[in-house]
């Protein structure tokens, strides 16, 4: 089983993401869960949501405590919250910055994958340039660095569950799918 869990902020597209890549799974067949976490609810606010993907049946239900992966949508959460905390040896954290994945430090074992997600999802119209929704564009660099969902499955999973500005949406994770190194 696969874990994943998404850092972000309310607005940004946390719980629409992690529902996204469930949907991504489970067209290519495995069996998924998405739920999740809030504090206050409201713009801006931070928010959690977990996503499990596994080959057999999910019985867990609770939240992650040891993820695989952790996806963070707005990097002034790394200031005030350890992401690192119970990830699993080796496991891989995506940062929407501009910043090269050198300029983070973290203690522990963990590939470091960046990508400048909020400029894609600017480019493609997705919220404004001061607060630019980048659930979709990171889908995409995950897509890319982890191998876990394809990205015609994640294109589909978009189609299907994002009713505004849906082929922005796809064309955002596409070219987040092509810039990832």
């Amino acid at each position: 089983m696969k874990e994943i869990i998404f850092h972000g902020r309310g607005g940004q597209g946390a719980v629409i993401a992690s529902r996204i890549l469930a949907v991504a799974a489970f067209k290519e067949g495995r069996e998924v869960q998405s739920f999740p976490f809030f504090g206050v609810e409201r713009r801006g606010a931070p928010v959690t949501a977990y996503t499990r993907l596994a080959e057999e049946e999910i019985r867990k239900r609770v939240p992650i405590k040891e993820p695989d992966y952790v996806i963070v949508l707005d990097p002034t959460l790394l200031e005030k919250n350890d992401i690192t905390k119970g990830m699993k040896k080796g496991a891989s954290i995506i940062i929407n910055t501009r910043a090269s994945k050198k300029t983070f430090k973290f203690s522990g074992k963990y590939k470091v994958f960046t990508i400048d997600a909020a400029e894609i999802a600017s480019s493609h119209g997705l919220g404004s340039k001061s607060a630019p929704i980048v659930n979709t564009s990171m889908l995409g660099a995950f897509s890319k660095y982890t191998k876990e969902v394809g990205i015609k499955a994640l294109v589909e999973a978009i189609r299907e569950n994002v009713a505004i500005k849906t082929e922005d949406n796809i064309k955002a994770a596409e070219e987040s799918y092509e810039k990832a190194k």
